[in-house]
């Protein structure tokens, strides 16, 4: 039986999803989303702490209304249900408070993923529109196959359950590439030089725990030069790995994909790191729950310490201290300006 219920046309509908701002919540304000964030850690009057609603809150009900350009459905206005956000929420909080904590970020930014894409970002999480956020990256970031989609009653359903360094990291496009090159030493080697890009910086634990900082050293180890054997089909000669190097300079900031990492490996986290000849220092981090099968993140603001989790009412938090990372998804630093 032919469905009534329209199917989500990437390209066209992220254009009726951006470009039509009187349908959408508009709320007139003099401050952004993260200057109130940042004006409540400064005021110590409990009864002034207003800012405390729901921000970015798990899942969304998203209303399409019919008869638009590429949507024509009936009914009249229908409805996309998120489920399992928490794959993408963190780090839309953490990418939210970047990007407003420095000024030349969504400059940046926006040569990878499209000036327009972050202008309608921070304007719908400064408008409080998080729903639409969401759609924003669904549409804009996420190809089809990354997500699970179905009609129940007459609503379409889009399920990002999942793992968030696949429904976020991995469609960041270009920033943390990376390239090394390997030269063999065999002459006769069917595959002698050899190129080896990672859009993604994915860090092992040691094997034996280093005298200095780990994940420091598992940072230098995937960009430092070595010598291997070689493992072309019957080749015996040596590889030579010069040192990796960022595709298109160093990014703004970095995620670490630290998902393989035990929680004893992690008794120090630096808020430093030297990474390719620069210096990042620590902003947040994604926490994931095994019992929950949840992702929440934590980030600072000016030295203090909050934490996001879209599932609580209160969802987003003052910390007197850095959480506890015993259940470590990923840590995110970012570049620091050439005066600090």
């Amino acid at each position: 039986m032919e469905s009534n219920f329209c199917s989500l046309n990437d390209s066209e509908d992220l254009n009726i999803l951006i470009s039509n701002p009187d349908e959408r919540l508009r709320i007139e304000r003099t401050k952004t989303l993260f200057e109130e964030i940042r004006a409540s850690l400064n005021n110590n009057d409990e009864e002034d702490r207003s800012f405390w609603r729901p921000v970015l809150p798990w899942g969304g009900v998203y209303t399409i209304r019919a008869g638009r350009k590429a949507i024509s459905c009936i009914p009249l206005y229908v409805k996309v249900n998120l489920k399992n956000t928490c794959t993408i929420d963190g780090f839309l909080m953490l990418l939210y408070v970047i990007l407003r904590d420095n000024q030349t970020f969504p400059q940046e930014l926006g040569v990878f993923l499209g000036r327009e894409f972050v202008e309608h970002f921070l304007y719908l999480m400064d408008s409080y529109d998080y729903t639409t956020v969401k759609m924003l990256w669904i549409l804009d970031r996420m190809s089809k196959r990354q997500y699970r989609s179905a009609i129940h009653q007459s609503a379409l359903e889009i399920d990002l359950f999942g793992n968030e360094h696949e429904n976020f990291t991995k469609n960041l496009e270009d920033i943390m590439s990376t390239i090394q090159e390997s030269l063999c030493t065999n002459w006769g080697c069917p595959a002698r030089f050899q190129e080896f890009l990672k859009k993604t910086i994915n860090i092992n634990p040691p094997h034996e725990l280093p005298h200095r900082d780990p994940i420091q050293s598992a940072v230098d180890q995937f960009f430092c030069t070595k010598i291997v054997l070689c493992q072309e089909f019957g080749c015996s000669g040596l590889r030579e790995f010069s040192q990796r190097v960022f595709c298109h300079g160093p990014p703004p900031f970095i995620i670490l994909n630290m998902q393989l990492w035990k929680s004893e490996e992690l008794s120090y986290v630096p808020y430093h790191l030297a990474l390719s000849q620069h210096r990042y220092s620590l902003e947040g981090a994604t926490l994931f729950n095994k019992e929950e099968h949840h992702y929440s993140a934590a980030f600072q603001i000016d030295g203090s310490w909050m934490h996001y989790d879209g599932l609580r009412s209160d969802n987003l938090i003052l910390l007197n201290k850095p959480p506890e990372l015993l259940l470590l998804s990923s840590l995110v630093y970012v570049r620091c300006s050439d005066n600090k």
